[in-house]
């Protein structure tokens, strides 16, 4: 049985795909507050791929804080996006929300269980989280300061 809190979700219009990990997605309403034509979380399915220019996606998914969203050219096929970065290790507390680490690292979790992490990993600053050690976007509702 496929692991639910893995799932990754794709969208294509022919000329790009868009990729979704909802795990990795902290709710910061980037995505469709600037091209709401393409993200609406209201509609089913909430990625309409084809509802803008390429150009416009592909600038939006970029600005996608946690990396929840990426994409791939088609023409370039999948393994064109790794998620690498090659930039050294930055922390970053946002005020009121959460801790964003850039960079590559290697989270060891309680069960002695451990997780690789490319690019962006945000972790929970407010302990509302539904995902700890990860943030979830539980920081808006609670009104969390700091």
């Amino acid at each position: 049985m496929a692991d639910k809190s893995r799932i990754t979700k794709k969208y294509s219009n022919g000329e790009i795909t868009i990729v979704w990990k909802p795990y990795l997605c902290i709710h910061s309403q980037k995505c469709f507050t600037g091209l709401p034509e393409v993200f609406d979380p209201a509609k089913r399915p909430w990625i309409n791929a084809s509802g803008a220019e390429t150009k416009k996606i592909i600038s939006q998914v970029e600005q996608c804080p946690s990396k929840a969203l990426s994409f791939f050219k088609n023409s370039e096929g999948e393994n064109q996006f790794s998620g690498d970065s090659e930039t050294e290790t930055v922390i970053e507390a946002k005020p009121n929300g959460p801790l964003f680490v850039y960079g590559n690292i290697l989270i060891k979790k309680p069960d002695g269980s451990e997780e690789d992490r490319k690019n962006v990993t945000v972790f929970c600053r407010c302990g509302n989280s539904n995902n700890k050690p990860f943030c979830d976007g539980s920081h808006l509702k609670a009104g969390f300061k700091g």
